[in-house]
Formats: structure tokens, sequence, C-alpha cells
């Protein structure tokens, strides 16, 4: 492997790391949020107690996410100057958006929040879990238009005299197709994440306690928010697959495997062999005209082969492999597709038990193993969207192997990576004890609601 392979190995792992705290804080902020409304308006203890329950959880969530996010900006002017300098003066702007505005709001607020108990009213505390929520949402709003920019650059024009991209319009950078419907599909990512994670830890509860009043709420309010989320986000997915067709057409193509141009299209549940060497795959369970309809919403739509498209871009850009890791595409596609379709199943089920979720043992083991789904479908999301890009770091302006730090060798990039892993791999032990330890706590005692109102002393986190 040389500098190119390994710097890009580093960023994968480090950023793969970090998004699976990602959405998970995202989604369980919107979800402490709604249980602290309910709490306000029904004056209820067990949503007060839950509330603090699963505020803890996204506590000690926000504090290894941050920690990762920070190593992972670093990398930018670390093995990624040649990138960095090109792109700077437009990538920087939704980053530093991100850092002065939507962190702070969410850092500040979140703070506001954990201390507040019994200080602030109880309206003017409901209102800072309500922009911690927020903060979350616009930090994956600014991310995502960033990495939107790469997808499919806007709103720039590349200097004469630099030869670096400048931003000249930043309206364009945030109406960005790409970006409008990859950041709803993430938004829903995050509630889906956080509902599954709420839904597990409740049913763990519930197979202890079956009448267990709080978690059977909060598995109630999970399923509520994970039927129609998971079902919107595989239509947001879809709708995402056919704009990405139209600017990255090389990354619909080989996340189908798809080497010839064909019209209409079938779809391949499964398939043996059409990778990187093999372009006469045996498609298993092909459904026809599924793949026109899903990469173009049409029953007859032409999907362009990933043969064609080289040709074109050989022309448009010269000599070079602008095909990706198809097996590694082909596969993410499916992980994410088919994994999403199970939660869904589970979603539903749980509606149907409604009434008996504390007497359907089957469903509640079901969701409690359903719990690293989510988090294997953000993980093939990620990769499919960025592996897809490949070679290009920005499509069609700049090669990924022209980003990297022409000064960092590969001896540098190892030896950071083995300390990035182990680093890594002892803060995910030291964050799965303590989420696992604070998720199987019992709900606090009931507090009186006058008690409450009264200066004492703050929870703990």
């Amino acid at each position: 492997m040389d500098a190119v392979d390994l710097a890009r190995l580093q960023f994968a792992s480090t950023s793969i790391y970090h998004f699976l705290f990602v959405p998970l804080t995202i989604g369980l902020a919107l979800l402490v949020a709604l249980l602290q409304t309910q709490w306000y308006r029904t004056d209820r203890p067990e949503y007060l107690r839950l509330t603090r329950f699963f505020g803890v959880l996204l506590v000690i969530n926000v504090a290894v996410g941050v920690v990762t996010g920070l190593v992972q900006e670093f990398q930018f002017g670390m093995n990624w100057s040649g990138y960095s300098r090109f792109v700077g003066d437009v990538f920087g702007a939704p980053l530093a958006m991100e850092g002065l505005a939507a962190f702070f709001l969410e850092s500040v607020f979140l703070g506001l929040w954990i201390f507040g108990w019994n200080r602030l009213s109880r309206r003017v505390h409901l209102a800072t879990i309500w922009l911690v929520a927020l903060g979350g949402v616009l930090s994956a709003a600014f991310i995502m238009a960033a990495n939107s920019w790469m997808q499919n650059p806007v709103g720039y024009v590349i200097n004469p005299d630099t030869g670096r991209a400048q931003l000249t319009d930043i309206g364009a950078v945030l109406t960005n197709p790409v970006f409008l419907r990859s950041y709803l599909h993430v938004l829903l990512a995050s509630l889906v994440t956080a509902a599954v994670v709420m839904l597990a830890i409740s049913a763990w509860h519930l197979r202890r306690r079956p009448d267990d009043p709080g978690f059977r709420s909060s598995a109630r309010l999970a399923l509520v928010v994970l039927a129609p989320a998971t079902v919107l986000n595989l239509l947001v997915g879809s709708e995402l697959g056919v704009t990405e067709g139209e600017f990255q057409p090389m990354k619909i193509a080989a996340a189908e495997a798809q080497w010839e141009t064909c019209q209409p299209c079938s779809f391949s549940m499964f398939q043996i062999g059409g990778g990187n060497n093999d372009q006469t795959p045996d498609k298993i369970i092909a459904v026809p005209h599924l793949l026109s309809l899903l990469a173009t919403n049409s029953w007859d739509g032409q999907v362009v082969g990933m043969n064609d498209l080289q040709a074109q871009y050989e022309q448009q850009y010269g000599p070079g492999n602008y095909v990706p890791n198809v097996f590694i595409q082909y596969w993410a596609m499916r992980v994410m597709a088919y994994l999403a379709t199970l939660i869904v199943l589970v979603a539903l089920w749980g509606l149907w038990r409604w009434n008996r979720l504390g007497s359907s043992p089957w469903f509640l083991r079901a969701a409690l193993w359903s719990l690293p789904l989510p988090f294997l479908v953000n993980t093939a999301g990620w990769v499919l969207t960025e592996n897809g890009r490949q070679p290009w770091i920005v499509q069609g302006l700049q090669l990924t192997r022209d980003g990297v730090s022409p000064s960092v060798g590969t001896a540098t990039i190892v030896v950071s990576l083995v300390v990035f892993i182990v680093l890594y791999g002892a803060l995910a032990v030291v964050d799965w004890l303590l989420m696992a330890r604070y998720a199987r706590r019992e709900l606090e005692p009931e507090t009186p609601p006058a008690e409450v109102e009264q200066p004492a002393h703050a929870p703990s986190y």
C-alpha cells in the first residue's frame, strides 16, 4: 500500500468510528427532547425519569463523539494538505459555520441542560434541550453541505492565478440537490438509530419487568418514531440514488455491478461475480425493471454501464481508471438496503404488539438483537457514498492521489494509524462499558413534582 492508500485507510477508519456516534447524538437529543416535552405537558413522573435516564446516555455519546470529530478534522491539514490547499476557500466556509455556530449552540445549551435541573424554570430548561437538538441538526447540515460539494461541486470558480477553487455562491452550496436529499437522509437515519437504541434498551428492561410503565412508554415512543422514519428513509434514499445517478452515474452503476448499458434494467437481489475483474456476473433473483425504477424513477429507464462511462471519462479527463471498487459498492448497497428493511419489519412487529409489549418475549428478544443494525446500515451507507466517488476526492475536479500530503511518508501514516487503532479501540471499550452500565440501571425513584421545582442538587452524570 502506498501513501494514498494508507491515508485513505486512516481517514476511513476514523470517519467510520466517528459516524457511529453522530447519528445517535442527533437522534437521541431529539428523543430526549420529546420525553421532556411529554413530562412538561403531562407532569407524569415516568417521563421525567426517562428523560434523565436517556439524557445520561446522550451526554456519554456526545463526549466521545466530540473527541473523535476533532481528530477527524485535523487530518485535512495533516494527510490531505493538497486537498486543503485546493478547496480550502470553499470547504472551509461550511466547516467554520459548523464550528462557530452549530457546535457552540449545541455545547453551550447542553451544559445549561445538564446543570440547569432545579435551577432553571421547567419551561426554560425544556427550551435548552430543544436547542441542543437544534444544534445537532444544524451541525449535520453544515457538514453534509461540505461533503455534498465534494460529490457535486457548485457555487465556485477556479482562480486562474492560484489554480484553487474559490467560493462564489454559498446559496448554491446550501441548495445543492445532492445536499438537500443526503441531509434529509442523514436526519432520518439519526432518528432510526436513536429509536432502535431506545427500543433495545427498553426491551432489555421489559424482559425483566414486563409491567414497568416507564420503559413501556419509552418503547412505544421509539416505535412511533421508528416505523415512519425507516419507511421514509427508504424512500428518501431511493430519491437520493436518482439524484446521484444524474451527477455521479459511475457510483450508481458500480453499486449495481452494471458493466454494460441497459434499458430496462433488472435489479439483482444477490449475485456471484461481477466485481472488479469480472464483468459477467451470475444474477440470483433478478427483479425485472427494478433497477430502472430505482435509478431513474422510470419503469423503462436507461442505466449507463461502467464500460461506457469509463470511455466517456477518459475522453473528458484523460487516461486513467475511473471505476471505483465494485465489490465494495455492490455489497455496501445491499447491506444498507436489506438491514434497513429488517428494521422496518421489527418496527411493524412492535406496532402490532402495541398493547402487549411486556408479554411478547420473542419481539423483545428481536428488538434487543436489532441494536447493531442501524450502525451497520449507517456505516454501509457512508462507505457507499465515499467509495463510489473514487478515484475523485472532489468529483470531476481533483483526484484523490492529488489531495494527499506530499511530505507525509508511508512510515508516518503507518505509525499514526496504529496509534489511532489502539487508542480508538480502548475508547470503544470504555464507551461500551459506560453505555452498557448506565443502560442497565433502573429508573430513578419518583420525585414529587413540588420537590422537583425546589432548589436541589443536579442529577449525576
